[in-house]
């Protein structure tokens, strides 16, 4: 069975909202909430291969203190624009 663009979208948004730690749940929430459905079907295949790295990894990604892997690279830099206030003043 196919899973539908609408249910894909907020299966996405439910994954970026329930994650391991809280810092990751706000900044991913927000950036689902701003940007999700404006993504084309590449960036979200990209997006969901993000969803399923570690939290921590990630957030140290978005909060610059590690070096970000190239293939996140772009998407990391989308979500971080929107982190301002969670991962640094």
């Amino acid at each position: 069975m196919t899973e539908t663009p609408e249910n894909r979208l907020r299966r996405l948004r439910m994954r970026s909202i329930r994650r391991g730690i809280r810092e990751m749940d706000l900044i991913l929430t927000d950036f689902s909430d701003r940007e999700l459905a404006a993504l084309d079907a590449e960036e979200l295949d990209l997006y969901e291969d993000l969803l399923e790295e570690n939290d921590h990894d990630i957030y140290g990604w978005i909060s610059g203190r590690d070096p970000v892997p190239e293939r996140y690279a772009a998407l990391v830099g989308r979500i971080a624009a929107g982190a301002r206030g969670v991962t640094r003043p």
